[in-house]
């Protein structure tokens, strides 16, 4: 889809001009002003505010040295980042990546999809993210914990509980959480809920861990049923196998679903009869293991080096959940072949454009990442209200909570796809609803 808009695509050509090299936040900010233009037709006071010109640029953008010692003694070092995209309706809010792939583009792009998501929640957060290019990986606890007290050294000038919260994401569990609230509370003396994602004995909510998956089948179940659909005796392929795969594999099966497929950065396993979650857990969560030892528990299953072909195995409904552009047009004109008749994401932007032009050509229901994937943030902004008042709510209250966040997302993409002429496009609809709010913010608070 191409702009018409003129003040669209100059805002696109300067967005390009400033941010070469980041490919990433050049493909969420196309994305995204691609769905705003009868918005911009419809609302020119928002134009006329420089609303637009300004959400396309980060508030603030942090990029520090991070010394750390390994095992041997030896100092190495890495980037770190924090890019504070708009705090229009909130504090900064948003995960910590911890990947070798991480460099100031993809925490751009993440930041920018961070606002329209946590915008979507109905909490009061703005959008951020921070990271790293330090790979866990392969790394002793003692490794971890000094690079992650190295990261927070520097980080601590820039976040607190009412400026950013920062979150868990890729490479970032309780343990590296742990460690960096730590070092946060040594530094600054105060206890305070200046991160989430925190372990149960120091201020963290109980249902952050299956939050995203979690939210991710709450917001699928709706868009399914509201198309005359369910989940009931569909078979479902899920890509990754942490958190989030992991939750939405227990969630879909609670709905009657057959989990045949999952991930990890080496290779996929399918297991016709349906995947033993119990095993899963066991490899991921304890041993912190490789997908592929499934095998030895499940002989009948099949494991395949690589992580692309997971898309080929047929499918009623497809919910990739490892990492952006997992899914191109190839992979997506497979899962359309195979008979796929529903992809809703639980990773951050896991399809191309490519892919989500086959999707909505195809007639496909379509639930995009900003929308789909929001229960973690979800949840961690429920996190910093319990820590706001000394509370604790009981999982049920929190996963309660979170799942009529969901349907209300839903809703809201729902009914800002109708209201402009787009009925069905979720994508579209995300995006509007998303980015209004944030707009009428921002138009309030005048030029800042």
């Amino acid at each position: 889809m191409a702009l018409k808009n003129q003040y669209l695509i100059d805002l696109m050509e300067t967005v390009k001009k400033r941010n070469q090299g980041e490919p990433e936040f050049i493909q969420a900010v196309t994305e995204v002003l691609e769905t705003l233009e009868p918005v911009v037709e419809k609302r020119p006071d928002l134009v006329e505010a420089g609303v637009l010109d300004r959400i396309v640029e980060p508030e603030r953008q942090i990029m520090f040295r991070v010394p750390w010692v390994d095992d041997n003694g030896k100092t190495q070092v890495n980037r770190g980042f924090r890019v504070q995209f708009n705090s229009a309706i909130g504090p900064y809010k948003g995960g910590i990546r911890l990947h070798p792939s991480v460099y100031l583009g993809i925490i751009k792009f993440l930041g920018f999809e961070q606002v329209f998501k946590n915008s979507l929640t109905t909490l009061p957060m703005g959008g951020g993210k921070g990271g790293s290019d330090f790979d866990p990986k392969g790394k002793s606890d003692g490794e971890i914990m000094r690079f992650c007290q190295s990261f927070m050294t520097e980080l601590c000038r820039h976040i607190g509980a009412d400026l950013d919260v920062p979150a868990g994401d890729i490479g970032t569990g309780a343990r590296e959480i742990g460690y960096m609230f730590g070092q946060y509370k040594r530094i600054r003396n105060e206890f305070t809920g200046v991160l989430t994602g925190k372990g149960l004995t120091y201020g963290g909510s109980l249902a952050r861990t299956q939050a995203t998956g979690y939210g991710l089948c709450y917001f699928t179940n709706e868009m399914l049923q509201a198309n005359g659909k369910s989940f009931e005796g569909k078979t479902v392929v899920i890509s990754g196998s942490g958190n989030v795969a992991i939750y939405a594999t227990e969630k879909a099966q609670s709905y009657g679903a057959k989990v045949v497929a999952l991930s990890d950065s080496n290779g996929y396993i399918y297991d016709a009869d349906g995947i033993k979650l119990d095993i899963v857990k066991e490899i991921k969560e304890v041993r912190r293991g490789r997908i592929k030892e499934y095998l030895d528990a499940v002989p009948t299953a099949t494991y395949t080096e690589g992580c692309s072909g997971i898309w080929t195995i047929p499918c009623d409904i497809a919910l990739p959940c490892a990492t952006q552009n997992e899914i191109d047009g190839e992979s997506a004109a497979i899962l359309v072949k195979n008979g796929c008749w529903c992809v809703s994401e639980g990773a951050n932007m896991p399809s191309t454009p490519e892919a989500i032009e086959t999707y909505l050509s195809n007639g496909l229901l379509y639930g995009p990442a900003k929308a789909a994937n929001a229960g973690g943030v979800a949840t961690s902004g429920l996190e910093m209200s319990q820590n706001s008042e000394r509370l604790s709510w009981s999982f049920e209250e929190v996963d309660a909570k979170l799942h009529g966040i969901m349907k209300s997302i839903f809703k809201a993409c729902d009914d800002a796809a109708k209201e402009y002429g787009m009925e069905g496009n979720y994508m579209a609809g995300a995006n509007i609803a998303g980015f209004l709010k944030v707009a009428e913010a921002m138009k309030a608070q005048g030029c800042v």
